[in-house]
């Protein structure tokens, strides 16, 4: 029997052809993206589900998405699906990943330039009859510095087109290296220069823990009198509100939105403003991004419904089906070292060491290294994913190196990722056991035996008598119970390192409480 697809979104008719080229069978049913209730009645009957930003894939219709195989997003930002129910149900999820950077850029670029020349509000005027010459001065841009926050493959678009209209470009991002910020002509700064620098801002980073409110009303206020700014790339990354008073008080001359906290926006601090310029989410919207997203989508699509084959998979690496059962613990496990040193490290990231010993090494090693890349850069880009892991850290300069060697040691099977930033380099080591579980078995050296688990804390202490004792004290005080206690140290009274693993999250004012334990060096929370 052909696989069927289903169509939720409006999506380019040439997608639908590729579909039925390839011998899918396809539903083309637009509407049915803002019908949850008929889309969860009918999901049962697809294997595959092509969407755009309108249907919104939630636990209640995976759940009823019995056949269900592959959800395509056309287009980047997979925040209207489930992620973890729809992996939890062995769904992959795909999306496109670079099919409208191009598109997004020029939409910045043309956001500056309506914005240096008070367009919008000079046409308003000229078509109400007004005719008012002396009304609208606006500036050139030319030999203006512009300062990119977030200079990945949108960013990096936008300082290209920058430097073609004559302009200084700075730029602060903590992936983008030295070296990288050269080959592109771009200065790369901290965010306090660049505030203080920069005549116009533009925003290109996800919306993560880090970046939300990047431009608080603190940061503005550090800003150049009279900067502009322009953001295109996800509500959350201004405050807002800080925003609309220092466009009252003259510190900010202008501001240029396509996107907002709450979206559709229907109202907004900054709406009405006479300096402010704002558009509905187009940064994505023109023809030839559309068609592309929509191309692409069904392609991949397709090669997965009918051999099997997965790209631009933000919950599974690049895989066969064959490789798939031998793969999947390692791609945790490398995940996971990733994610331990991502959490850990809060510089900027140089270069990357993995090294695969023993059988390990004879399995598709670039499909774990990406998951590494993934979980190492994921506490501060959201959306990354294996798939595009690679790609963001070579654009960030970031030096990825894999050792494949077929001897293990004490193991069958050993991965080693060393993390390497101007100040330190940290290495953590984890293996598989036959119960299919990763585990950690050396940090920094150190010998250890500890599971990943929801809630961990991480300790490094100089090997003291009474510190456990201490340390466990202030735990149970707080009323967090201890459920796995790892230590390991390298000699005597020398560095020791402790993993625990405690049911809950771990409260800030407890890690403040044994970072100021004697002996102790750091104390840092880990999430997996």
């Amino acid at each position: 029997m052909a696989p069927r697809v289903l169509i939720s979104d409006a999506l380019s008719p040439a997608a639908v052809q590729i579909f039925k080229d390839r011998g899918i069978e396809v539903d083309f049913q637009p509407a049915l993206g803002k019908d949850k209730d008929k889309l969860a009645e009918i999901i049962g009957n697809y294997d595959g589900l092509a969407i755009r930003s309108a249907t919104k894939v939630t636990p209640k219709i995976l759940a009823n998405a019995t056949r269900l195989k592959v959800v395509g997003r056309a287009g980047i930002g997979v925040d209207n699906v489930d992620i973890p129910a729809a992996t939890a149900k062995g769904v992959i999820v795909m999306n496109t990943p670079f099919g409208n950077s191009i598109t997004t850029a020029e939409h910045a670029i043309a956001m500056m330039f309506a914005l240096a020349r008070e367009i919008p509000a000079a046409d308003a005027s000229t078509q109400a009859g007004k005719w008012e010459k002396n009304r609208f001065m606006g500036v050139e841009l030319t030999a203006k510095t512009l300062g990119i926050i977030g200079c990945g493959n949108i960013g990096s678009i936008v300082a290209d087109r920058a430097l073609g209209l004559k302009m200084k470009v700075i730029a602060f991002d903590p992936f983008l290296s030295p070296e990288r910020a050269l080959d592109i002509g771009v200065e790369k700064v901290e965010l306090d220069e660049l505030l203080a620098r920069a005549d116009i801002i533009t925003l290109h980073t996800p919306l993560t823990d880090k970046t939300r409110n990047v431009l608080s009303a603190e940061a503005i206020a550090k800003t150049k009198k009279g900067v502009r700014i322009i953001n295109c790339a996800r509500g959350g990354l201004v405050d807002e509100a800080a925003l609309a008073a220092a466009l009252e008080s003259g510190q900010v001359a202008g501001a240029a939105f396509d996107v907002f906290v709450t979206e559709p926006a229907t109202e907004n601090p900054l709406f009405g403003h006479p300096n402010v310029i704002c558009t509905p989410h187009l940064g994505a919207s023109t023809t030839e991004a559309q068609e592309n997203v929509a191309l692409q989508v069904a392609e991949q699509m397709s090669d997965y419904l009918l051999r099997g084959a997965i790209s631009n998979a933000v919950n599974f690496p690049s895989i066969t089906a064959e490789e798939a059962p031998k793969l999947k613990p390692f791609i945790e496990l490398a995940e996971k070292l990733g994610s331990f040193a991502g959490q850990l490290t809060d510089t900027d990231i140089k270069s990357v060491r993995i090294t695969y010993d023993g059988a390990v090494a004879g399995l598709k090693i670039k499909a774990l290294t990406s998951a590494a890349v993934a979980g190492l850069l994921r506490p501060a880009l959201s959306d990354i994913n294996v798939v595009s892991a690679p790609s963001i850290a070579k654009e960030r300069g970031i030096v990825v190196e894999e050792t494949t060697r077929e001897v293990a040691g004490d193991y069958e099977s050993l991965v080693t990722l060393t993390v390497v930033t101007d100040r330190i380099e940290r290495s953590i080591s984890g293996t598989v056991f036959a119960d299919g579980r990763p585990r950690i078995v050396d940090i920094k050296g150190i010998k250890v035996d500890a599971e990943f688990a929801p809630s961990m804390i991480y300790v490094t202490n100089e090997d003291k008598p009474g510190f456990v004792g201490r340390f466990a004290s202030l735990l149970g005080d707080a009323g967090l119970n201890i459920a796995t206690f790892a230590l390991g140290r390298d000699r005597q009274g020398g560095d020791a390192i402790a993993l625990v693993e405690v049911d809950g999250r771990v409260p800030a004012e407890l890690l403040a409480k044994v970072q100021g334990l004697p002996s102790v060096k750091q104390a840092k929370p880990l999430v997996f």
